[in-house]
């Protein structure tokens, strides 16, 4: 059986994970492609960066994006989250402090889960290449559902 989760459980997924499914549209057709994120409640925004290329180009044409966060112990315990939002360029200061709030709020979530220490944001996402400057960009969230599995045992 599934069942809708709530406000709390939603947030809990979001906030406790950083990998996620990024679903975008390119002439008319979607991808859907492994993203590092952040979810910073305090801007109701998932936080990410990237190299300026295919889902960037996709993005910048049409900002409507969502973002699927998969909370998998098993087969039969699981909660999703899905996220609609618009994409959001950030450039400057601003991107800056985004990046930085990113950055430290996915290496206290690695330490927590992983009990690993992550020193540079290329121990958990990916590497920008030596002349590329990353795209710093949110997605501002306008609309979330939640799901998870119930298995009931007799």
């Amino acid at each position: 059986m599934f069942k809708n989760l709530e406000e709390k459980e939603i947030n809990y997924v979001l906030k406790n994970n950083y990998i996620g499914q990024l679903g975008y549209i390119f002439n008319n057709t979607p991808f859907v492609v492994p993203i590092t994120y952040f979810f910073d409640p305090e801007s109701n925004a998932i936080i990410c960066y990237s190299g300026d290329g295919h889902k960037m180009i996709a993005m910048r044409k049409n900002p409507n994006v969502s973002l699927l966060v998969s909370d998998v112990e098993n087969v039969t315990n699981w909660r999703s989250v899905l996220v609609h939002g618009k994409f959001e360029q950030h450039f400057g200061s601003d991107a800056k402090s985004f990046l930085h709030k990113f950055s430290l709020g996915i290496k206290e979530i690695i330490l927590d889960k992983e009990q690993t220490k992550a020193n540079f944001i290329s121990d958990f996402s990916s590497k920008i290449y030596k002349d590329d400057i990353p795209a710093v960009f949110i997605i501002k969230i306008e609309g979330v559902t939640g799901k998870k599995r119930l298995d009931f045992t007799a």
